[in-house]
């Protein structure tokens, strides 16, 4: 039982840490849906490398229609729109575009339920620990680089290491748990009030993860959703009793 439920948490904890800090940022620019629209275009290009490619050229597609969409919002983000408006626009883009992607794929059902939320229970060691590299070296850019960046460059750099953070992630976990880590751990976070948001909600993204891991697997029930319920009920919860009255 250990061997099988290690992997799943170290990924969860991995996962939490980086996307709690890239949810944190977007709940400052108020733009929340920015990470579901980047999660569903980069779907999106694994979805053509499916449909199109045999599933070759899966990261570079992946990434590619990840980085595209970041490089959209950053754009938008410069320019006199409703931003949060244009980032739906976005989702939808994306999430229609896999629809007519896999619309003739025989296996296109079940490869669109494993892009919203996969069966992180089987994740291979491997897949974490080039993972784990990855969001290192995203780590250290978003420390040395992206403080001396400024204007569009700066949110250039912001979207499109948060872009390469959800290809990785999607491919992973799935485009539901990608937005549940990202924006539920620093939602209640801020809501409360912590004197140290980042560390609660390392705290409390952990704390749901692992939970639903260990609940999934007594359970017989799919990992990632049971990630993305507990994650979503536990916020929803946690928010509206901690909120005052309007």
């Amino acid at each position: 039982m250990t061997d099988i439920l290690l992997v799943p948490i170290a990924l969860v904890v991995i996962l939490v840490m980086l996307h709690s800090y890239f949810g944190m940022e977007i709940l400052k620019r108020g733009i929340i849906f920015t990470d579901l629209a980047i999660a569903q275009f980069a779907a999106l290009g694994s979805s053509v490398s499916l449909g199109y490619f045999h599933e070759e050229h899966f990261y570079l597609l992946t990434l590619g229609f990840a980085l595209l969409s970041a490089l959209l919002i950053a754009f938008a983000s410069t320019r006199k729109v409703h931003l949060e408006a244009f980032i739906g626009i976005l989702y939808v883009l994306g999430a229609s575009g896999i629809m007519m992607v896999l619309s003739h794929s025989a296996e296109g059902m079940e490869h669109f339920k494993s892009l919203l939320a996969s069966d992180i229970l089987f994740t291979p060691p491997s897949e974490v620990m080039k993972s784990g590299v990855i969001y290192s070296f995203i780590a250290l850019a978003l420390y040395f680089l992206y403080p001396k960046l400024e204007g569009f460059f700066k949110e250039l750099l912001f979207f499109s290491l948060l872009a390469i953070t959800v290809t990785s992630s999607v491919s992973l976990a799935g485009v539901f748990v990608v937005f549940v880590l990202l924006i539920a751990p620093p939602f209640v976070s801020l809501s409360l009030g912590l004197k140290r948001p980042l560390l609660g909600s390392f705290l409390f993204g952990w704390f749901f993860s692992i939970c639903a891991i260990l609940i999934s697997y007594f359970y017989d029930l799919p990992t990632g959703y049971s990630v993305v319920f507990l994650g979503a009920f536990l916020t929803a919860l946690i928010v509206l009793f901690s909120s005052k009255k309007a």
